[in-house]
């Protein structure tokens, strides 16, 4: 049975076996979450980026990579929809989350912690960003027990907290 929790805080800081990385298509880094993930986890992350993805990632798929100097064990990288450049097909956006449990499966991950893909700087609306990751989520069928949706600032984290109840 899998266990679904919002949590308030940085996930780069997140003790588990694979956190979940807001990428962009070239996979070498960038802002944001993406940003954080990578200078948190040192130049191995970037490395494997580029050793595993020399073609970078196509949106909504998803792949692995080192977790460098962070606490978890891996990364595992998403291309989310830029909704504002145009990209507002909601099943790109789900299938960052089924992908990357899909992922996690493959890995052995038992634990998972997500950002809310896509509603910073790709700018999808917030209220359906975490709509979609918690409907998608619950829907997953996965070995994965436990997810947790970090928000990095009070407001979103209640916003999750208020979705999850239901």
């Amino acid at each position: 049975m899998l266990h679904l929790t919002a949590v308030l805080g940085d996930i780069t800081a997140q003790h588990v076996d694979a956190v979940v990385n807001a990428a962009n298509n070239a996979m070498r880094g960038g802002g944001g979450v993406d940003g954080a993930i990578h200078r948190a986890g040192g130049p191995a992350v970037l490395a494997d980026c580029i050793a595993r993805f020399p073609q970078g990632l196509a949106t909504g798929d998803a792949g692995w990579t080192t977790a460098g100097n962070l606490p978890a064990r891996w990364v595992i990288h998403t291309v989310g929809p830029n909704h504002a450049a145009g990209q507002r097909d909601r099943r790109l956006l789900e299938s960052c989350y089924r992908r990357s449990l899909e992922v996690a499966d493959v890995l052995g991950a038992h634990s998972v912690a997500f950002p809310l893909i896509s509603a910073g700087i790709y700018g999808w609306p917030r209220l359906d960003a975490i709509d979609a990751a918690i409907d998608t989520i619950r829907a997953a069928r996965t070995t994965v027990s436990e997810v947790l949706i970090v928000a990095f600032n009070a407001s979103v984290h209640e916003e999750v907290v208020t979705a999850l109840g239901r």
